[in-house]
């Protein structure tokens, strides 16, 4: 049966056993799990990550984006997970899911080959600065630098 709500469970490892209707999210490792939301008892996993799902915790609430697609599952499923409630849509063709498919591909080469790029660039500049550490860095210097690491984070 189709679920229409789901609660959630905050857990630091997921259970062996998942509970129909439960959306577990580990923040240790970046993961939410369910059984699927149509009933066909199938465990999906959804990585939290800039190139997969996004979890949206207001105190009361959970939320995933984008939309779960379970194209490789018998049940063919496709929903949205927010504020505990489950959004039925519309079913998708092999070629809608294929495009999905390419884009998320797309966003993650463009994504992951960025950061491998800011990396490799990092390690080519010399180790040690041209300025004594005892040297006093402007205010905008240091809030960039705080910014960009939050920025390389992610």
């Amino acid at each position: 049966m189709k679920q229409l709500h789901y609660t959630f469970q905050f857990v630091e490892y997921m259970p062996k056993a998942l509970d129909e209707g439960v959306l577990y999210v580990s923040m240790t490792y970046a993961t939410a799990s369910h059984q699927c939301f149509c009933g066909c008892g199938m465990k999906v996993v959804t990585p939290l990550s800039p190139t997969d799902w996004r979890l949206t915790f207001n105190g009361d609430t959970v939320s995933l984006d984008p939309s779960v697609g379970n194209w490789s599952y018998p049940c063919r499923s496709h929903y949205i997970l927010r504020g505990n409630r489950v959004v039925w849509a519309g079913p998708m063709s092999a070629g809608q899911i294929r495009v999905v498919r390419e884009s998320d591909a797309r966003d993650k080469a463009r994504y992951y080959g960025q950061r491998v790029g800011r990396m490799a660039t990092a390690a080519s500049e010399p180790l040690v600065p041209d300025v004594p550490a005892s040297a006093p860095r402007p205010e905008h210097e240091v809030q960039r630098s705080i910014w960009r690491r939050l920025l390389d984070f992610f």
